[in-house]
């Protein structure tokens, strides 16, 4: 007597090979989406430092107030909050957050400016 099909060990066997590749794959996609996010600050602030450099032709001095600003070109991608910690005309500091990756901040200073942890060499973004 022919019969088609699998049988139930069969099927376990695959439910059990399915169920170890996505206790695999998850914490690798999890942490894909973390180094996403930092990609995401880094980039926002080395955009930042482009706009106050132009900023630095057009006035003599970095920019140092809200972001966005009226006079300032200079707008973070969705999510990410970047700050502005110290601007004048020898320097400027900046950090980065992102909504989807708590605890997690980037940094750069520049000029004469003082340092933002995790930032420890200038015109170097550093995240933590």
């Amino acid at each position: 007597m022919s019969t088609r099909g699998f049988t139930l060990i069969e099927l376990l066997i695959v439910v059990v090979i399915i169920g170890i590749l996505a206790a695999i794959a998850i914490p690798k996609f999890a942490s894909t989406k973390e180094k996403a996010y930092l990609g995401t600050m880094k980039s926002d602030l080395r955009n930042l430092a482009t706009a106050e450099e132009a900023y630095y032709y057009d006035y003599n001095t970095y920019y140092g107030g809200a972001v966005p600003g009226a006079n300032f070109l200079f707008n973070a991608t969705r999510d990410v909050n970047v700050a502005i910690q110290e601007a004048s005309i020898d320097g400027w500091s900046a950090t980065a957050t992102h909504s989807g990756a708590p605890g997690k901040t980037c940094a750069v200073f520049f000029g004469n400016a003082t340092a933002v942890a995790p930032a420890t060499q200038e015109g170097v973004v550093a995240c933590q």
